[in-house]
């Protein structure tokens, strides 16, 4: 089946409920204009379903493979990546003294869905460049900025980050790889790296690692780490390629899913060291590759939404074309599949949820678009407070509800959708890496909990939910939308109970509070879901009262977070009950009684 993008609901969530123009008002972003951003969007649609969506299934059947050293991708996948670097796709967000368009992120991340919508292997590659990008223009020297940022912004050059070990996963206090230094600004690594996810392959001329590593007298633990540039080829001082580094791909992992993007094995200077330049200062690598990792995260969020989306749209047309049954209410003949309630019940539960992360996640780029541009400097704080509270939330609820909604998408298809040939079943093992890379569920959570709960005494968590109730609270007023604001209350003064809790017993009992870390994550997630969809409600009532837009899309919208509401918030009081009255539960049993 192909993808469709669906633009409708991008756009409604971009100038409704993200606020596309009020961002465009702020210097820096007068570019982004509504028409503007409707232009991008049709025309990334159109790339994203004629040249990328098309390889999906095939590039899962014949997945990129190794042989001495080198990595042959998917058929197909060189030249896509090539019309999009040439299209300019890489920039949309990036410097245009680089090459790149200079675009608020609001803009940019509908054109990240669509791309993991048509193909989750493919949009890897560009995912891992544009935090490459983001690092070094934090970070980097000037000289590495112009050395490599228009290169990657081409498309002639991708990036890769390189953190993980054999013996070091989660806890890079355990990082092994050895940066010597050479005396003439340059060090020489030795060490292997895992999981590097397009750490070698044929699309591109040159792969630029980013690369934590410990100097010979760096301190024990993180405070030890630095961050390194090596490239696969050495760059001359005119730009141009130079000769073969000293990092080599030894293999690639044989994965569950997203089986087209090469997951490599990477071992750094077995001939002599693989030549890097240091990027900032010494002993802060880890600082600078969260800037990083914290751009992967919310590119990885935005791929739970995009690969829910398109599992959404399978079943969708299955349940179509599908006959099997008599209509419940009596039929002549059998009936597709649609027309039976509890089809219909998966398939508005997938819906429900994708629009309620779609939004959620629109919403957090605008504020940082908002954190970045904005000429007040309170106000811009305000915003970056604001994002990094939602960041956690983007990443681990919208890859686990991915993975519950793919799951759904098979269900939906019956024994069909366990048949590989149907291709539902891709979306659902593509979709189980997303709660695990770039940070477990686990590691979000744990940053919602310590970093964006507890350290500020809840100030943000409950200033976010002020607003929430200020949102039910509008809706009160109307007979069609006080069922929506009511259970919407309700969901927020249980996330209130949670957060009261977690800065109450941070000190006291801080494993308890942290049995309940990932169930608060998706409550925060549920409850902050359900408020945009409770915002999107009221806009749609008001547009079909005025006899305003697309009427059958205000509806649809309407019915669609009034299901939000009575059939996703309610689990916001259960989740309550689970962190606040049942954390002990968690730790019950010793370690030998499992």
């Amino acid at each position: 089946m192909s993808y469709t993008a669906p633009l409708k609901d991008m756009l409604f969530v971009m100038n409704e409920l993200a606020g596309l123009a009020e961002v465009n008002v702020m210097p820096g972003c007068e570019d982004a204009t509504p028409e503007t951003a409707e232009a991008i969007l049709e025309e990334n649609a159109k790339f994203c379903s004629e040249v990328v969506a098309p390889l999906n299934h095939s590039g899962d059947q014949q997945p990129s493979y190794w042989t001495d050293g080198k990595v042959t991708t998917s058929a197909g996948f060189k030249e896509a990546f090539k019309q999009f670097g040439e299209a300019g796709w890489q920039g949309v967000q990036h410097p245009v003294e680089f090459g790149g368009q200079g675009l608020p992120k609001l803009l940019a991340t509908p054109c990240i869905e669509m791309l993991n919508s048509a193909n989750l292997s493919f949009a890897l590659c560009p995912l891992l460049t544009d935090g490459t990008i983001e690092a070094l223009m934090t970070a980097g020297t000037k000289e590495q900025q112009e050395t490599y940022i228009a290169n990657f912004i081409s498309g002639k050059w991708t990036g890769t980050m390189n953190l993980t070990e054999p013996q070091a996963g989660s806890d890079l206090a355990l990082v092994r790889t050895r940066a010597v230094p050479q005396g003439d600004g340059t060090y020489k690594l030795s060490g292997t790296k895992i999981f590097i996810t397009y750490g070698e392959h044929d699309m591109a001329e040159n792969i630029v690692h980013l690369v934590l590593a410990r100097t010979p007298n760096a301190p024990e633990g993180v405070k030890g780490i630095s961050l390194f540039v090596v490239p696969k080829f050495l760059v001359n001082a005119d730009g141009s390629l130079g000769e073969r580094n000293d990092v080599h791909c030894v293999s690639i992992e044989h994965k569950l899913g997203i089986k087209a993007s090469p997951t490599a094995v990477l071992q750094f200077g077995d001939h002599g060291g693989a030549i890097g330049t240091l990027v900032g200062e010494e002993n802060r690598g880890l600082e600078y590759m969260f800037i990083m990792m914290n751009a992967a995260r919310f590119a990885v969020g935005i791929q739970g939404l995009a690969v829910s989306e398109r599992a959404y749209q399978k079943a969708v047309a299955y349940a179509r074309e599908r006959v099997q049954s008599r209509d419940l209410a009596g039929s002549a003949g059998a009936v597709t599949i649609i027309h039976q309630p509890d089809v219909r019940r998966m398939l508005m539960s997938m819906r429900a949820q994708i629009e309620g992360a779609r939004a959620l996640a629109y919403v957090a780029a605008a504020t940082s678009d908002v954190a970045h541009f904005h000429p007040d400097e309170a106000t811009r704080k305000a915003n970056q407070a604001f994002y990094e509270y939602l960041v956690p939330i983007v990443k681990g609820w919208s890859t686990e509800l991915a993975i519950d909604v793919t799951s759904t998408g098979v269900q939906v298809h019956g024994g069909m959708g366990f048949i590989e040939e149907t291709g539902a079943a891709q979306y659902y093992r593509d979709a189980r890496i997303l709660s695990i890379y770039e940070g477990t569920t686990a590691i979000q959570a744990n940053d919602l909990v310590g970093r964006k709960t507890a350290r500020d005494g809840g100030a943000v968590a409950k200033g976010i939910i002020a607003q929430v109730r200020k949102t039910a609270a509008g809706l009160e007023g109307d007979a069609g939308l006080k069922p929506i604001g009511l259970r919407l209350n309700e969901a927020a003064g249980a996330l209130e109970e949670v957060v009261d809790y977690v800065v109450a017993n941070i000190k006291g009992d801080i494993k308890s509070v942290f049995a309940g870390s990932v169930t608060y994550l998706k409550m925060a997630g549920v409850v902050l879901g359900g408020w945009q969809m409770a915002r999107a409600a009221a806009i749609s009532a008001a547009r079909l009262k005025a006899g305003e837009g697309d009427a059958g899309f205000h509806e649809a919208k309407l019915a669609t977070a009034r299901f939000f509401a009575d059939q996703i918030l309610p689990q916001a009081l259960a989740y309550r009950t689970a962190i606040v009255d049942g954390a002990q539960s968690v730790l019950a049993l010793s370690e030998e009684q499992f």
